[in-house]
């Protein structure tokens, strides 16, 4: 299905559609599978580096839908005070969304969410046999207060996002997962397969058939009852659709988006939040600027002259002349080559073959074996 020809995307985009904030490095959970080098220690941004943030975020608000993304760390660690203190300085048309473990929401966080309008997702894996990884520092299963916190938010009646880590998919999984989240009632899911980044170096080489086979169980579980908006799926299906209406060109922009993270301390990683914290002899410490110096519009117009940027995208060069499925992924996310790899001018990933190739080519098996016979 996949041409191998793609004319579009080149290059990295002067402006986003949202930034990545790092209101503390703490996180109050000691998850399996983490990526954060710095989650046991509480480095709290100043409101000085969120000031410096939006001044150049609210004239690209005010000209289109734009969003700050709050993600630790455990955003909610920072304290009501603190986090509204950083919301502060951005304008009335920026979209705030909170990727939280949900341990901490109750009553007075929902009122919080309410006054600062702040779109919550919630991390949770599945029935409480499925968060086995999920921990407190103290190696405590953190699932019934991840609940207790959900149940919080569906008292106020606030609509949430969900965003489940898979280790081993199987036969059944995907069906126990969505309709387990369609009981919780989130009202978007986005399923992740484990992957090797970070301080997780544990290894995600996963059997082809199994992950294709639960991408396709997935497809048809979110069928037979879609009513939550699921990220994967819905995604693979419009770009199937648009491959058959010989559209799929215009599925990718035109550039990369920076996807800038804005660490604690005011640095700036572009393409991948998941290198944040991390150092190498040869890279450095993967910034390209720090907004407390220079104003992020400026770090983003020379962000690809970050010398480990310009090898990553020596590297998507290259999955566009090699990989059948460019038009679907775009190259891949620059922290899976280097956490795989060691480099950026790689190609085909692990994560690739999990959470790309194998997503689509379970959505195309399901097609194949529910298509209807030909009259």
């Amino acid at each position: 299905m996949a041409a191998r020809t793609h004319s579009g995307m080149r290059g990295i985009a002067a402006v986003p559609s949202y930034v990545v904030m790092q209101p503390t490095t703490l996180c109050n959970l000691d998850c399996a599978y983490c990526y954060l080098p710095l989650r046991a220690a509480d480095r709290r941004m100043p409101v000085e580096v969120a000031e410096a943030v939006a001044a150049s975020v609210n004239p690209w608000a005010a000209a289109g839908r734009f969003s700050v993304v709050w993600h630790g760390g455990e955003p909610l660690a920072a304290g009501q005070e603190h986090l509204a203190a950083l919301l502060a300085p951005f304008g009335p048309e920026v979209e705030h969304h909170v990727q939280t473990n949900a341990t901490l929401i109750d009553d007075a966080w929902c009122a919080f969410f309410v006054e600062h309008g702040v779109r919550v997702s919630v991390s949770v894996d599945g029935p409480r046999e499925r968060n086995a990884e999920r921990v407190t520092r103290g190696g405590r299963a953190a699932y019934d207060r991840i609940l207790a916190g959900v149940t919080a938010l569906r008292r106020h009646g606030l609509p949430f996002s969900a965003l489940a880590v898979v280790s081993r998919p199987g036969p059944g999984l995907a069906t126990e997962l969505y309709d387990y989240f369609l009981d919780l009632g989130c009202d978007v899911l986005g399923v992740n397969i484990e992957e090797t980044e970070g301080v997780n170096t544990r290894s995600n080489a996963r059997d082809a058939a199994a992950v294709t086979g639960f991408w396709a169980e997935l497809v048809g579980a979110w069928r037979r009852d879609p009513r939550i908006h699921l990220r994967e799926v819905e995604w693979s299906l419009r770009y199937a659709g648009a491959v058959l209406a010989g559209t799929a060109e215009e599925l990718l922009p035109r550039r990369l988006d920076p996807i800038p993270t804005v660490a604690h301390d005011g640095s700036v990683v572009v393409l991948s939040p998941e290198l944040a914290g991390f150092t190498h002899p040869r890279y450095g410490d993967f910034g390209s600027g720090n907004v407390l110096t220079t104003p992020l519009a400026e770090i983003l117009a020379g962000a690809g002259r970050t010398p480990w940027v310009a090898e990553f995208l020596t590297g998507v060069e290259a999955c566009r002349s090699s990989c059948p499925y460019f038009g679907f992924c775009g190259g891949g996310h620059a922290a899976n080559r280097y956490f795989e790899q060691g480099r950026f001018d790689g190609t085909e990933t692990e994560h690739c073959r999990n959470s790309k190739i194998r997503l689509l080519e379970g959505v195309l098996e399901h097609a194949r074996e529910h298509q209807s016979p030909a009259v």
